[in-house]
């Protein structure tokens, strides 16, 4: 059992400050996110997707310095697919 409450002495860095590169390199790069999308929101991460029914809500996974890797109408299917790939994914908030 670990407690949560413990917390580390080195300096929190915020996540503002951390360069996409060094986001890159977190877990060895293979560190996953998923993220819910909006349809219209769409276009801006996935230029190539086509044009979805505006209110529709996806879910895209992402490398963990932002790159978008996939895009799918369930979080369960984006999450499999990082498996897949022998990606963990975090929560982010």
């Amino acid at each position: 059992m670990t407690n949560n409450s413990i917390t580390s002495r080195e300096p929190k860095i915020p996540p503002n400050k951390i360069s996409p590169e060094a986001l890159a390199l977190l877990g060895g790069g293979k560190i996953a996110y998923v993220k819910m999308v909006r349809s219209e929101d769409v276009q801006k991460q996935f230029p190539q997707a086509p044009r979805l029914a505006p209110g529709t809500l996806l879910y895209a996974l992402h490398a963990a310095d932002g790159t978008p890797i996939m895009l799918t109408d369930s979080r369960e299917a984006a999450i499999a697919n990082a498996w897949s790939q022998e990606l963990e994914t975090v929560s982010v908030h």
